[in-house]
């Protein structure tokens, strides 16, 4: 299976499962219900902030729309198996490196051209999404909100995603990090007497 096939059957499915109609799921998501039909046909391949507003309004991460679906849960992802997709506005390719056992933790490899910039404008999320970004090699500015941090190699960003983030590589080679992501369920607001 192709990553667009991958990708559109995962959206699909997902808002199957929410039982979202197309029309519904471009409200939540401000992404045009055509674009929506366009990336469930794999016919057309999204960008990266295009996946995010849709991950975001289904609830979910990006990275897992790019889950496998697995028959039985399988606890290795053999490297020869794992998908790469390059996002078609920035060129950064992203490899999710963490096999479908069902684990709350997703790992993610990136690699991020230089010069380029990827900015998620979605927000706060129905789930509450931590993220660890370990710069590998090369450097990357990670703007949160109005928080700049610029990362050298071997450093680690956490951060939560609850608000716009942005990437960007302002050297002269390609930066390579590691994602680690974790979702947990927003706790419903505590009712007083």
């Amino acid at each position: 299976m192709t990553i667009n096939a991958l990708i559109a059957q995962r959206i699909r499915q997902l808002r199957d499962e929410q039982d979202l109609s197309l029309a519904a799921l471009a409200e939540r998501s401000g992404v045009s219900r055509s674009n929506i039909s366009l990336i469930e046909r794999g016919e057309s391949s999204a960008t990266a902030t295009v996946l995010d507003k849709l991950s975001a309004a289904l609830g979910v991460t990006v990275a897992s729309l790019f889950e496998q679906p697995a028959a039985s849960p399988n606890p290795l992802s053999r490297a020869a198996e794992q998908q790469s997709w390059t996002d078609p506005g920035s060129g950064y390719v992203r490899r999710n490196l963490s096999p479908p056992a069902g684990s709350p933790i997703q790992l993610v490899e990136v690699s991020f051209p230089p010069g380029q910039r990827v900015a998620y404008e979605t927000g706060s999320r129905e789930a509450e999404v931590h993220q660890q970004v370990w710069l590998i090699e090369g450097s990357m500015e990670i703007t949160l909100g109005d928080t700049r941090w610029t990362l050298a190699p071997g450093d680690c960003l956490a951060m939560r995603l609850d608000q716009p983030t942005a990437f960007h590589n302002p050297g002269p080679r390609p930066a390579r990090y590691l994602v680690a992501l974790v979702s947990q369920p927003t706790k419903p607001p505590r009712r007083t007497a």
